[in-house]
């Protein structure tokens, strides 16, 4: 076996050793294992920084480039396309030479791009130093996503809340980090430029740490034969186990378009509060310059709280009341930010969205798991491109309709379409049955429970 790369462990056992593994090999080892958690909370944890980095200079290279609100909505606009562009190329990076390859491809053009952006005095620049930024963050989005799945699965628990938190962090820090530089005449320049410089420090330092391709496995380009087109050689299991072609389940169509548009709302309200509280705290509520940051941090400080608890949560009260609360929370949360204007109070209200958001998008994608167990890797998937949806309305529209009724009634459209979800909370009702995972490793903590099967009309 020859590879540029070495393997992280000896290769797997059990009944189809050696088997297609498309995305990335799953090391078995606990120490290897352990790595790679850690490898990909970095990579989660610097796409967090350097968003919210990104989303939080936009007052100030809105002011440096003398463009308006509408002008910001088509950068944002473009930033979304571009990442949809580079969610592509990354699963078609995975299929043929690893998830842990685009994982750093889009670290490095991330990377470049923020210190494009920091440096940026043409619109040209801008423009394109928004493009690369885009494609980097589709690419991180997705590879990123297939590397905790690995590691979550080898090893043999719930992890992926970690990888989600270890982001919200990371953004709190940056937003905070740039609400202390708030006041010099270049913050937003420095404050990029350190973003870059984790963006790139992490692309380099993680790569022998991600869970790496198999170098002695076929490349299938498409998909494994075996388990269908399109679908991932090694499953969300990671076990590599080659699996005879057999009838599958039909796509659950409607359980995707009811999830799928939990995840639409729930990142239209966070594409507004990413990309317009900044704006609205400095040109609308005149904040101080060390104030406007902390809408921002108030919203992810929100989530992070909301994950952290979040399992505990659901283990006391239910998925549907907890949807339930969330959905009401978070829609709540619009109305002191579009009535009352004033800075304290609009923080208030981030926050109280941050806790929607943060409760309703790790509780739509475990229930949308469920659909198919059979084919959850499409059903995910599918249901991950409502976020880019999500995020051009979020950002797009209430832009556009800032223009027209100004930026405190454009947070009324979240509000419209998150409070209905609340209505729906009882799609997030367990189900009846479930299918056994097998166990991957040995470890000492506890494991994932067996994977439940959805019944009902919308697994049909």
């Amino acid at each position: 076996m020859t590879s540029t790369d070495a393997p992280l462990d000896p290769a797997p056992t059990g009944p189809n050793p050696g088997g297609p593994n498309l995305t990335g090999r799953v090391p078995t080892g606990p120490l290897d294992a352990r790595r790679a958690r850690i490898a990909v909370g970095a990579a989660y944890a610097a796409q967090g920084f350097g968003y919210a980095t990104v989303v939080t200079a936009l007052p100030a290279l809105k002011d440096r480039q003398g463009i308006d609100d509408t002008q910001v909505s088509l950068l944002v606009l473009l930033v979304c396309l571009a990442a949809a562009g580079g969610s592509v190329l990354a699963e078609r990076l995975a299929t043929r030479r690893g998830s842990r390859t685009a994982v750093v491809l889009g670290l490095a053009a991330q990377a470049v791009a923020v210190l494009l952006v920091a440096v940026s005095a043409a619109p040209a620049v801008l423009v394109g130093g928004f493009a690369v930024y885009g494609v980097g963050l589709g690419m991180v989005d997705a590879a990123a996503g297939i590397q905790g799945v690995l590691v979550q699965h080898r090893l043999g628990r719930s992890v992926m809340s970690s990888f989600f938190a270890s982001y919200t962090a990371a953004a709190i820090v940056a937003a905070l980090a740039m609400s202390a530089l708030a006041g010099g005449s270049s913050a937003a320049t420095w404050a990029l430029a350190a973003a870059g410089v984790v963006l790139a420090g992490v692309s380099i330092g993680s790569r022998g740490s991600l869970v790496a391709p198999a170098p002695d496995e076929p490349e299938v380009p498409g998909g494994d034969p075996a388990l269908g087109d399109g679908a991932v050689g090694d499953g969300v299991l990671g076990d590599g186990a080659v699996r005879e072609a057999a009838p599958r389940t039909p796509l659950p169509r409607r359980g995707i378009w009811v999830f799928g548009g939990v995840v639409l709302v729930a990142f239209v309200a966070d594409s507004a509060v990413s990309t317009w509280s900044s704006i609205y705290l400095d040109d609308v509520l005149r904040a101080s310059a060390a104030v406007v940051p902390l809408g921002y941090a108030a919203y992810q400080a929100a989530i992070l709280a909301t994950r952290l608890v979040g399992d505990r949560w659901v283990h006391r009260s239910g998925r549907v009341r907890v949807a339930a609360v969330a959905a009401v929370v978070g829609a709540v949360g619009f109305l002191p930010v579009a009535l009352v204007p004033l800075p304290a109070v609009a923080i208030v209200g981030f926050a109280l969205v941050g806790v929607g958001v943060g409760a309703l998008v790790p509780l739509a994608f475990s229930a949308a798991g469920e659909l198919a167990p059979d084919r959850v890797d499409e059903v995910v998937a599918r249901v991950n491109l409502f976020n880019y949806a999500g995020a051009v309305l979020g950002a797009v529209v209430v832009g556009l309709l800032s223009d027209g009724t100004g930026l405190a009634v454009a947070f009324l459209l979240p509000f419209v379409l998150m409070a209905p979800v609340a209505g729906h909370a009882r799609r997030f009702a367990p189900v009846a049955a479930a299918v056994p995972v097998p166990a991957l490793t040995p470890d000492p903590e506890p494991r994932v429970g067996p994977v439940p099967v959805r019944s009902g009309e919308l697994a049909e």
